[in-house]
């Protein structure tokens, strides 16, 4: 895989992860929440809250940047990464979610 390619499997990687949270209700697309016992209807699905949203983006964050890494490693040799880096790209990730929180929080449902 040529550098462009990897470049932009990095970029729809990100905005991928970034919007998974808020687009379904289950933690990282496959596991099911439930509501524990005695909190109202048994069985039905738990929305899931806007910290577990952000704290599954982290964790997205993290899983994307071992791609990129791994990426940047079979290409040739990767760079050494400063604090500045990792602070630009977690922004970065949090304008990529911008359309997940709009859709979720911000939009005005009928």
């Amino acid at each position: 895989m040529d550098a462009a390619a990897a470049s932009w499997l990095v970029i729809a990687m990100g905005i991928l992860a970034a919007n998974l949270p808020f687009f379904n209700e289950k933690l990282f697309a496959a596991v099911p929440l439930k509501r524990a016992a005695g909190t109202g209807e048994a069985g039905r699905s738990w929305r899931k809250p806007l910290a577990l949203r952000l704290l599954e983006m982290i964790v997205l964050y993290f899983i994307v940047g071992a791609l990129a890494f791994m990426l940047e490693a079979r290409i040739g040799n990767g760079f050494p990464q400063t604090w500045e880096f990792y602070a630009i790209t977690g922004c970065l990730f949090l304008v990529l979610a911008f359309p997940g929180f709009v859709a979720r929080y911000l939009r005005k449902r009928r």
